[in-house]
């Protein structure tokens, strides 16, 4: 944590005991966290089959063949119908719809930002879009960090856009010195 005590551009490592089938072996990145609320994007779980260039043709947003190939990613299980562009800070949306999170990375959810993937604009240097979020409320991350469901960590651009996904929980893991093979899936209170 910061000196502040919150988590805002860290990743949250999932332990093997978290209880939720939907954040298994998840790595996510955490773009908002105070004292009433969190909000993070998985990073490594891709939607199967679905790239962000066929989306951008589903949501008839006019994609060039510019657009990426890169899998659209599922951010998490709240408003999964709604997408979140991760983004380095080179675009900054016109309508106020950029969340500047820290390291020069930025979250943005617009029709905008799609645009841009698209190919109707510059695009930011790293780009990962993903469906829907992790939220918490107030606390709520806090304890289950004290219960051992969350590992916290760095971020880095390779854990937040690389595009080995099944790799970056053991990457994160390692990031702290853990073996992924001595986990165990028993969770509880230190």
């Amino acid at each position: 944590m910061d000196k502040t005590g919150f988590l805002v551009g860290k990743m949250l490592i999932a332990m093997p005991g978290i209880g939720d089938p939907r954040f298994k072996r998840s790595v996510l990145y955490i773009c908002a966290h105070d004292s009433n609320h969190a909000m993070a994007l998985c990073v490594n779980n891709p939607v199967e089959g679905l790239t962000i260039r066929d989306l951008l043709r589903r949501l008839d947003v006019g994609t060039e063949d510019a657009a990426s190939t890169d899998p659209v990613l599922i951010g998490g299980p709240v408003e999964h119908e709604r997408g979140f562009v991760l983004h380095s800070d080179e675009f900054i949306a016109s309508d106020g719809a950029s969340l500047p999170i820290c390291d020069h990375l930025v979250v943005t959810a617009s029709r905008e930002a799609l645009e841009v993937l698209a190919g109707r604009r510059a695009a930011p240097r790293r780009t990962a879009l993903a469906l829907g979020y992790a939220g918490w409320g107030d606390g709520q991350l806090e304890r289950e960090i004290r219960k051992n469901v969350w590992l916290t960590c760095e971020a880095d651009e390779d854990l937040i856009f690389g595009t080995d996904y099944g790799a970056k929980w053991g990457k994160a893991l390692s990031k702290l010195g853990v073996d992924p093979r001595l986990l165990s899936a028993e969770a509880g209170e230190a």
